[in-house]
């Protein structure tokens, strides 16, 4: 795909779009709903990427990687969803998180220069950004700037898993829940309206390590307070304040 210098004005890509990849809020959320704790990269960060990116379509169900592949690219996520997944040795399929636009991906092994840990694939028709290995790291190595930002992600991701492990021992189902729906939604903490996320209930069920009867029993009661609303394969979360409460009153 050729390059996009500078990247075209479109909804996806807009300053203004809420799940832009350019804009300030866009990356994903930590845990906590603390606007100074986001995930995300600064806005001339994520417009040096865009500069350098390829642009890659993918259908629903196309594989971006596969657990085991080369370190080769950082990835961004301009439209729909990715799915991150590692399977076990008798099969089972456990999905660590959907990656919603907003989300890059991918720096660990990049800096590392090991093989990917995990299977990437489309939820739905997807469209990436892909910055190879050789222009990710000019830009690392010529700009602090950049090297700065991709060393606090690395860094918050870090804190966003031993919160994980936190709450795996010590919060009740309905935070731990709670948490991670707020996790998957890429919008500022302070956004109005409803969005929706592409995770069905036996994903959240493999993320939290429970029963998906019991994910369904939750989800249903925040689905009757207005909370939520489940459909196939999909949560759109209408009062994401209300979700955040859920967080700070223990359920």
């Amino acid at each position: 795909m050729p390059l996009r210098t500078p990247p075209p004005r479109s909804p996806t890509l807009s300053p203004d779009a809420p799940h832009a990849l350019t804009a300030p809020d866009a990356p994903h959320a930590l845990t906590a709903p603390d606007a100074a704790n986001r995930l995300r990269l600064p806005d001339d960060v994520q417009l040096q990427l865009l500069q350098v990116a390829h642009h890659k379509q993918l259908q629903r169900g196309d594989s971006l990687f596969l657990k085991g592949s080369a370190p080769d690219a950082l990835f961004g996520v301009v439209s729909g969803s990715l799915r991150v997944s590692v399977v076990a040795p008798g099969g089972r399929e456990a999905v660590i998180a959907v990656l919603e636009p907003g989300h890059w991906f991918g720096e660990v092994s990049l800096f590392v220069g090991r093989e990917r840990v995990y299977d990437t694939c489309a939820v739905d028709a997807a469209e990436i950004a892909v910055v190879y290995a050789d222009d990710f790291h000019h830009l690392v190595n010529t700009q602090p700037q950049v090297h700065m930002a991709f060393t606090r992600l690395v860094c918050m991701r870090l804190r966003q898993a031993l919160a994980w492990i936190d709450d795996a021992i010590l919060q009740p189902l309905p935070v731990r829940l709670a948490h991670r729906l707020l996790t998957l939604d890429a919008r500022p903490e302070a956004s109005d309206g409803a969005t929706t996320l592409a995770v069905s209930q036996e994903d959240l069920a493999f993320m939290l390590g429970v029963s998906r009867q019991s994910v369904n029993r939750q989800l249903k009661l925040w689905e009757d307070e207005g909370i939520l609303r489940v459909g196939y394969r999909v949560v759109e979360v209408m009062d994401r304040g209300k979700l955040e409460g859920c967080v700070q009153d223990g359920g």
